[in-house]
């Protein structure tokens, strides 16, 4: 019985090893379910491999004053197909990331610089979060909705780890408030006063 469930055991293995060393991303061809389709491979350039991109800080000069760097697979085509990528967070003193979700992979933010207050909402309504300063790293799992808050008076600068290329990214603000949902509906399903929609779609772009 061992050596049937040791040959499955190899079997299912070598289905999970890659049949090809990498798959930089050919950005001309639309982006599918699986990621980009893949770059002639004599047209890869070891510059496909490198991002040069999070070494300076982002425009915080937003509502929001935050500013998100990404190096995922439309920025950085190496990392297409690898189920990694990464990006610069920026939070201006008074900064916030807005409650938000990468509903296709999970996400490790280390803080760098200041001092940040982070937290995410599990499925099950439960809270978790806290305050890291330089050298915290805090994970959140995929899909759930989470924020990041600069808690001290100074910038502060995070770099964040994601296991999928292309996490996407949903705010719930905008998602609420940003787009042609009539008003009365969103009062319907968020039980929020109509005028206090009105005013935060003015805010967001929204309209309806």
């Amino acid at each position: 019985m061992i050596l049937p469930l040791f040959f499955i055991f190899c079997l299912f293995s070598s289905s999970q090893a890659a049949v090809q060393d990498f798959c930089v991303g050919n950005l001309t061809a639309p982006q599918g379910p699986a990621g980009y389709s893949c770059k002639d491979a004599s047209k890869v350039t070891v510059n496909d491999f490198v991002f040069s991109g999070l070494g300076n800080p982002g425009n915080t000069s937003n509502l929001i004053k935050a500013a998100v760097t990404p190096a995922f697979a439309a920025q950085f085509p190496g990392v297409n197909g690898l189920g990694i990528s990464f990006a610069r967070l920026d939070l201006a003193p008074g900064g916030v990331v807005p409650f938000h979700t990468h509903p296709g992979g999970s996400e490790i933010l280390v803080v760098v610089q200041g001092t940040i207050l982070a937290g995410f909402v599990s499925s099950a309504n439960t809270v978790y979060f806290k305050s890291l300063k330089k050298g915290d790293i805090m994970v959140f799992p995929q899909g759930l909705l989470h924020f990041q808050v600069n808690a001290g008076g100074t910038v502060a600068i995070a770099f964040v780890s994601f296991s999928s290329s292309s996490p996407g990214l949903q705010i719930l603000d905008y998602a609420l408030f940003g787009n042609n949902l009539p008003t009365e509906l969103v009062a319907a399903t968020t039980f929020l006063d109509t005028a206090q929609i009105k005013k935060l779609k003015g805010v967001l772009g929204g309209t309806g």
